[in-house]
Order: structure tokens, then C-alpha cells, then sequence
């Protein structure tokens, strides 16, 4: 094997860290020369299926679980060997003056969700579980309010110098939140579910009301959707034929994940960078203390979570088939670097580590 191939959404991750200060390709380059190559998120459809489903056998995801789940349900043969659990802001929102503004206010209103032309609608699935796990909270469900969809509408191409830069195909040259907006906007529906940044800049924009917060609900049964967890997956070929180069690369997201909770500043300074927002709209939506939120884990509690949130797609027919959440979770490879990560050379190595850092990118602390 000379390549691995990485997908990985715009989120925070421990995977984006330590591939921003070049652990894991490092870390790849050690174990006989390999290349770490992407598989970038696009609007075409031949490489939205690679995205989504990381069909290669060389290859490992981070992020949403919604696109992992569907493709384990499909057959893609993949197991996830951590979880990471970063809260965010989730929230319901209407305008003020004409829309409700508690979730009881919900009952007979028109709940807008997004319907988008893509092999996986992940904020279609998201916008449900938001909706269905608010209104449970005041005894209410779906069937007390109507559900209204909202499909994408045409989005003129976008040409620079005779070329076609963004389409209106799939997500690529669409706000995230423009079929929500336009609803709102319109009348056509009385409240909608957005999250992360776009979600609360979208919220900030039309001065909305937040009827439901969820994303940092103190019931974490709430809080789960497509972004808590969010499972680091690996394909079974590389389990089964280079368990070594999948120890290599958990062991640089173990220690980016706890590099990180020392190290606040150039954390925001990542995720800025990896999300594509500001520092300050980095802190608003996914809170002062994102650093201390990027651990690696396959608690408990945090599998029943991800088993909680495919059991709903399941049910919602987001899924082929509903499958065994513990058979597709290998605890054995975290366990082995935990326990590596537990000697003494290790923690000289990660010293080290923090120390290049420090050097090779200043930017992040100033």
C-alpha cells in the first residue's frame, strides 16, 4: 500500500487537527512511505458517492454519522474504531412577531424540512431527529404538527473567466440554509431546525426567535443527531491487512484530541480554519470550550448514542437495513494505543510533538 485515502467534513474533529499540523501524514510517511490523499466533498455525483460511502479499501472517515450509517447499511464494509463527541449549536428557530416561541406553540404549526437532491439528505435526516426529539420534550409529535418540505430550488451557475466554478447541483454553490430561509421568508412555514455556524449566522440574520435549544439541551439523549458522535470509521481491509497503519493514524487522533484540551487558542484557530467560519463565530457555536470536546472515545454511552440515531433513520427509512451497532464498533484498536499512550516513551513523544508545533506554526497562538 503506497496511498490512504481520508473524508472528513468541515467540523471539528481530532482527525482535522492532527492533519492540519501534519501528524498523520507524518505518521503515514513513517510506516513505509505512505501518501495520504483526500476525497473531497463536490457537487459531482461520481465523487459524492466516494465521499459519502468510502468505498475504497484503503481508506478511513470522520464526521456526520448520518453518511457512515447509510453506507453500513448498504454493505459498505467499514467498522468505527472511536467516536468523537462535540457539542454545537443546534435550535429551532421562527420570525419573531408571527411565529411561535415556545415548542408548546409548535402544536398545528407547519415545521419546514429540507429536502435536498443528493444520494444522502443528512439535514433532511437532522432537521427530523431535531424536530422529533424537541417535541417529545412537551409530550407532543409529529402528528401534532404539519410537515412541510422543502426542496432545493435551481441555483444559477456561477462563471469566472469562461469556467463554471459552483453549480446548483448537489451542496456545492448553495447556502446551507437557503431553502429554510426562503420558507421563512415566504410564510410558507412556521418554524425550522439549523445548527453550527451557518445555523446560528442564519439565525442572526433574521433576528429569529429560538423556540428549542438543542445543541447544548442538558439532556444529552436530545443533543444526539447526525453531529454527536460523529464516528471514525476505517474500511475492514485495512483492519484485516495493515493493522499497524490504522494504530499509526489513531495514535496521532488519540493525542491531537488531548494536545487539544491544553492548547485552547490554536484550537480555535483550527477549527476556524477547518470549518471556514471566524474565531468569534467558532466560540458562538460550538462554545469557549470546544478544545476541552475533541477526545477520542467509545464510551458506553456515547455507542448507545450513535445506536440511538441509526435506530431512528432506521425507522424514518433513511437506512437500507437497520444492522448490530456493537458489531460494527472494534474497540481493540483504540484499546491497544490507549494503552500504548500509557508508557513513558509516549509521553516524551508527545512532548516532542508540542514542542514542533510551538515551532513550525506560530500563527496558531498569535
Amino acid at each position: 500500500m503506497n496511498e490512504l485515502w481520508h473524508a472528513r467534513c468541515p467540523v471539528p474533529t481530532p482527525l482535522s487537527v492532527a492533519i492540519q499540523l501534519g501528524w498523520i501524514e507524518n505518521a503515514l510517511l513513517r510506516s513505509g512511505g505512505i501518501q495520504l490523499r483526500s476525497m473531497p466533498e463536490t457537487g459531482d455525483p461520481n465523487e459524492a458517492v466516494q465521499y459519502h460511502e468510502s468505498p475504497l479499501p484503503n481508506s478511513f472517515r470522520h464526521g456526520g454519522s448520518v453518511p457512515a450509517l447509510w453506507a453500513r447499511a448498504k454493505g459498505q464494509q467499514t467498522r468505527v474504531i472511536g467516536l468523537s463527541w462535540t457539542d454545537e449549536y443546534q435550535a429551532i428557530i421562527a420570525l419573531p412577531r408571527t411565529g411561535p416561541t415556545t415548542i408548546q406553540q409548535l402544536r398545528g404549526r407547519r415545521i419546514g424540512i429540507p429536502q435536498h437532491d443528493t444520494a444522502i439528505d443528512h439535514c433532511r435526516a437532522a432537521a427530523l431527529r431535531a424536530f422529533s426529539v424537541i417535541l417529545a420534550t412537551e409530550g407532543l409529535s409529529f402528528a401534532d404538527v404539519e410537515l412541510v418540505d422543502l426542496p432545493d430550488d435551481q441555483v444559477p451557475s456561477v462563471i469566472r473567466n469562461g469556467t463554471v466554478v459552483a453549480t446548483g447541483n448537489g451542496r456545492r454553490g448553495r447556502y446551507r440554509y437557503t431553502n429554510e430561509v426562503h420558507a421563512l421568508a415566504r410564510g410558507d412555514v412556521d418554524a425550522v431546525y439549523v445548527k453550527d455556524a451557518g445555523g446560528a449566522q442564519a439565525t442572526h440574520l433574521l433576528s429569529a426567535t429560538v423556540i428549542g435549544n438543542i445543541g447544548f439541551h442538558p439532556d444529552p439523549h436530545v443533543r444526539i443527531n447526525n453531529c454527536t458522535p460523529r464516528p471514525l470509521t476505517v474500511s475492514q481491509f485495512l483492519l484485516d491487512h495493515h493493522p499497524d497503519v490504522v494504530r499509526a493514524l489513531l495514535t496521532q487522533v488519540v493525542t491531537a484530541g488531548e494536545w487539544a484540551c491544553t492548547n485552547p487558542r490554536a484550537i480555535i484557530g483550527l477549527v476556524a480554519r477547518e470549518t471556514g467560519w471566524t474565531e468569534n463565530w467558532v466560540r458562538y457555536a460550538y462554545g469557549e470550550d470546544v478544545h476541552q470536546n475533541l477526545r477520542l472515545s467509545l464510551s458506553p454511552s456515547w455507542i448507545a448514542g450513535l445506536d440511538t440515531f441509526k435506530n431512528f433513520l432506521a425507522a424514518q427509512g433513511f437506512l437500507a437495513a437497520n444492522f448490530d451497532i456493537n458489531a460494527w464498533v472494534d474497540p481493540q484498536p483504540l484499546l491497544d494505543v490507549l494503552d500504548r499512550l500509557r508508557q513513558p516513551q509516549a509521553a516524551t513523544d508527545r512532548h516532542q510533538a508540542a514542542l514542533y508545533v510551538a515551532r513550525t506554526q506560530p500563527s496558531f497562538f498569535h
